[in-house]
């Protein structure tokens, strides 16, 4: 399954859903998960797309758009279904698209419609569940998979979750990459280690042992049952993201996070 001229987001689509039913920028395809139905979706390369900074599996104009329209198909096709089908995000997302024309054609709008989308979804009561194969950087992950209700990710080289990429990280604080990782072993939102995002209580699953690039079979069943579980786990929890708050992992690196929100809650309620 190794392909050069695909991405993660590609190949774990084909992988765990088969042929997309639609066209790039935006995958998706519904295919079993158990003993359900599920909708699978990724961001792909789009060589043919009209803002140049858009070609790249990057959010852009036309994804966030695309997103949100994928998204609440499923929710109106679900509407009057006894159970609501899963939402799994195949996270594989380099940046928002930069550009002049994005700016001023409002990707801020594209992105809130694709994360709109996404909690919608979610308290409509579908599991919404991302999968990080690849990176998951910036806001293309705010608008495509941080809505969901359980995040997982593969343990593997090249998965990661940050706000920006590391080598323009290290030109904004003017420290070398080396340095920006020794910073990151102590102050763990720094940090480009999934193993160190883990320990904000915002990762519910790393799964280790599998070949990003190349999974074989055995790889596929283990990613495809913790998603089941996954699933499993958001139908019987909150439809809000609470639980990112009320873990241990989270109480131990987030407790002044909580803590201020409980002040501000006390003052809101008073």
């Amino acid at each position: 399954m190794n392909d050069t001229t695909t991405t993660r987001g590609e190949r774990w689509l084909h992988a765990l859903a088969g042929e997309s039913a639609t066209a790039a920028p935006v995958w998706s395809a519904d295919a079993p998960l158990g003993d359900t139905l599920a909708r699978f979706v990724a961001i792909v390369p789009d060589a043919r797309q009209r803002f140049p900074r858009a070609k790249e599996n990057v959010v852009g104009l036309e994804q966030g758009w695309r997103l949100a329209k994928v998204v609440r198909q499923v929710i109106e096709q679900d509407a009057n279904a006894a159970q609501r089908r899963p939402i799994v995000a195949i996270v594989d997302v380099k940046s928002q698209a930069y550009g002049y024309r994005e700016e001023m054609l409002g990707i801020h709008l594209a992105c809130a419609a694709a994360v709109d989308a996404y909690a919608t979804a979610r308290y409509a009561g579908h599991p919404v569940v991302a999968l990080i194969v690849g990176p998951a950087m910036s806001g293309a992950f705010l608008a495509h998979g941080y809505q969901a209700n359980r995040i997982l990710a593969l343990d593997a080289p090249g998965t990661m979750v940050h706000a920006m990429g590391k080598d323009a990280a290290a030109r904004v604080t003017r420290r070398s990459t080396e340095a920006l990782d020794a910073l990151g072993e102590t102050i763990t939102p720094m940090s480009y280690s999934l193993a160190s995002f883990a320990k904000l209580g915002l990762l519910d699953h790393l799964i280790d042992g599998v070949n990003a690039d190349a999974p074989t079979e055995e790889h596929i069943a283990r990613v495809r049952s913790a998603l089941i579980d996954a699933v499993s786990s958001a139908r019987a929890g909150p439809r809000d993201l609470s639980h990112r708050l009320a873990n241990e992992a989270a109480k131990t690196t987030r407790a002044a996070s909580i803590e201020v929100r409980r002040r501000l809650a006390m003052q809101w309620d008073a």
